[in-house]
């Protein structure tokens, strides 16, 4: 068995979630929304949003502003971005292994906070392709977004790790014949990909 791509999930293992219900919650107080509302307008409107369908303005247009508010856009809009934090020590390790295997991103994530996350948590040096649900247009765990990035990496199955830290992403990645990995830290992901084979550099 020889690995040679490498998926990791973004929100989550390499870094904090986008805008989780933790982060709507947190946003309703800040703002003083109806967080009931505010959650069913975002139910409502997250999988048009996150499968490329609507854009940022839209969807807050549908779940914030449908209504006069006493904040702006742009203020709201930043606490959106200030929500996301990068997890360091997963991202040395990406690194580590960058230039070894080829790594991609595979994630469920809007346009707009996924190129911010990118360029916020410096992954543009380590990864070569970014298979985000925004641009296939397809979301975990449906098939079709596996299936497009083994495609479009021309990645064999049985070469590639898909991590992630919700275990009804692996379901389908598992039986399309990928080898996953549940995340739950950078240790424990370390010790993990060494069980396949998959170093970096000095270790």
């Amino acid at each position: 068995m020889t690995i040679r791509h490498v998926f990791f999930d973004v929100g989550g293992v390499l870094g904090t979630d986008g805008w989780d219900h933790r982060q709507r919650a947190a946003a309703a107080e800040r703002f003083g929304l109806d967080l009931a509302e505010f959650q069913d307008r975002h139910e409502e409107a997250v999988s048009s949003w996150e499968a490329g369908g609507m854009s940022m303005d839209e969807y807050l247009d549908l779940t914030v502003f449908h209504r006069l508010r006493e904040f702006t856009r742009d203020d709201f809009k930043a606490f959106i971005f200030a929500q996301s934090e990068p997890f360091p020590d997963v991202i040395a390790l990406a690194g580590a292994l960058s230039g070894r295997y080829r790594l991609y991103t595979l994630n469920n994530e809007s346009a707009e906070l996924n190129a911010y996350r990118i360029d916020k948590f410096g992954l543009r040096d380590i990864f070569v392709a970014y298979f985000s649900s925004c641009w296939l247009r397809a979301v975990k765990p449906a098939p079709r977004i596996y299936e497009l990035a083994l495609a479009m990496s021309q990645a064999a199955p049985d070469t590639t790790v898909f991590i992630d830290d919700r275990e009804r992403n692996l379901d389908v990645p598992r039986e399309l014949g990928m080898h996953v990995i549940r995340f739950e830290n950078a240790r424990a992901l370390r010790e993990a990909l060494g069980d396949l084979g998959v170093r970096a550099d000095g270790t």
